[in-house]
């Protein structure tokens, strides 16, 4: 009986020995394949930092050290994701947080969206645009570095996160429908060549520490060098419920297309509701065709707003009925009867 359990404690022993081996063994290949990435980007890649406010801590870091600080975060650092690639939440340093947005390379498709995103982005600076620090182009891998948005992104807090929407009352869903008007009006107007976003959607929006609004995700942007110019597509790009009706005719991207998806933000800023939201499907409708109809029937206007903004009705009725009015301008079907961005920026600033 005592030789069994002798047996039995030395079988014991040497599984649990050798399972610390293999644990052990596999976090080593682990650790070395991670090392192995790091070097063979660093053999072929480039790191540039731009002007930022992260400019100086960026610059304190060295590229195998940033690397390899992107290499350690996990699934929790996990701040967005999709076709185009990763976004990470990473810090570095004391105080210094940004977005690391990573594509991997190996399809023409990617290059083009890490291409089109650098060039759109390089030399814009301006108060309702996300930032763009800097890049890393490695063989496997491009990394677009941005200026970390604390606040999230504006389709967050008005579908995902009730017990925030406080935060989005009435005076701030106003500033931040003026502050994409206005970012969109610097893409439009002051940028040279000028650059049509493509892709205007409240997951796009993001907001910084004093909630005002932040336009992000250049990667389907156009520069367009001649004026009222576009752009012309065999594929259809963007989101499906803010896209305008002609780009599925014509193939061709515009100014006036990313006014028509300002149009629909706005009534998603509105209404709290999105572009496909289920109620819509089921009744064989959309919100923009929702909201016409209220628009033209204004006894029933105030029933397409949003449930948290009615206690605030009273007091900004005016503010409401405008921002419907310019929605509405937005989105006519006839893209030369729409306003710029310029325009639409005025309309808002007069109130």
């Amino acid at each position: 009986m005592a030789s069994l359990v002798a047996l039995y404690v030395t079988i014991c022993s040497v599984l649990f020995i050798a399972s610390k081996m293999l644990i052990s063994f596999l976090l080593y290949k682990r650790w070395a394949r991670k090392k192995r990435i790091i070097d063979n980007s660093l053999a072929g890649g480039k790191m540039v930092i731009f002007g930022c406010n992260n400019k100086l801590a960026l610059q304190s870091v060295s590229p195998k050290s940033f690397l390899g600080m992107l290499m350690g975060l996990s699934s929790k650092d996990v701040i967005g994701a999709g076709g185009y690639g990763t976004v990470y939440r990473l810090r570095v340093g004391d105080s210094c947080w940004l977005a690391v947005k990573r594509l991997n390379r190996g399809s023409a498709e990617m290059e083009r969206g890490f291409e089109r995103e650098l060039e759109a982005m390089a030399d814009i600076k301006h108060r309702n645009i996300v930032p763009l620090c800097g890049y890393y182009a490695a063989p496997h891998f491009n990394l677009l570095i941005y200026e970390l948005m604390p606040n999230g992104s504006l389709d967050a807090l008005l579908h995902h996160q009730q017990q925030q929407q406080q935060q989005l009352d009435w005076e701030r869903r106003y500033r931040i429908a003026l502050g994409v008007a206005r970012g969109l009006s610097y893409l439009h107007h002051d940028c040279i060549p000028a650059v049509i976003h493509r892709d205007i959607k409240s997951s796009n929006i993001l907001l910084d520490h004093r909630m005002e609004a932040r336009l992000s995700d250049f990667g389907l942007a156009t520069l367009i060098t001649k004026p009222g110019g576009s752009h012309v597509t065999t594929l259809v790009a963007g989101t499906f419920g803010y896209l305008a009706p002609e780009y599925f005719d014509t193939g061709r991207a515009t100014t006036k297309g990313d006014v028509y998806s300002y149009g629909v933000l706005l009534l998603e800023l509105l209404t709290g509701k999105r572009p496909t939201d289920e109620s819509f499907l089921e009744n064989g409708t959309r919100l923009v065709t929702w909201v016409k109809e209220a628009i033209e029937d204004k006894r029933h206007l105030d029933h397409a707003v949003d449930q948290a903004l009615l206690p605030l009705l009273p007091a900004h009725h005016h503010q409401l009925r405008l921002v419907f009015s310019v929605a509405d301008k937005c989105l006519d079907s006839d893209p030369a009867n729409r306003p710029t961005m310029a325009q639409v920026v005025n309309m808002l600033d007069q109130t």
